[in-house]
């Protein structure tokens, strides 16, 4: 018995290199919490585990007002500007 599977194997994902301007020590981090119960709890996991591996500079915590709406514009602008790195939380 032959078994011959059709699945072609995943390309390769370039990474883009991104280069933002930094200053001070320590990362950034933007939080995008989307409303669902227990996101803020999933937030204080995240914080400590990323703490406790290297130093923040800043944490910017920005909640949208319903989970099935987008974010505004300005909410996404402001974490653009304020952090190298947005998590979005999604939690129940």
């Amino acid at each position: 018995m032959k078994i011959i599977v059709p699945e072609a194997p995943a390309p390769a994902a370039e990474i883009p290199e991104i280069h933002r301007a930094r200053q001070g020590a320590g990362l950034r981090l933007g939080l995008l919490d989307n409303s669902k119960s227990n996101a803020d709890h999933l937030f204080k996991f995240l914080i400590e585990g990323i703490h406790g591996a290297m130093p923040l500079a800043s944490v910017i915590s920005l909640r949208k007002p319903l989970p099935s709406l987008a974010a505004d514009p300005g909410i996404i602008e402001q974490l653009a500007k304020e952090a190298d790195l947005v998590v979005s939380a999604m939690a129940d």
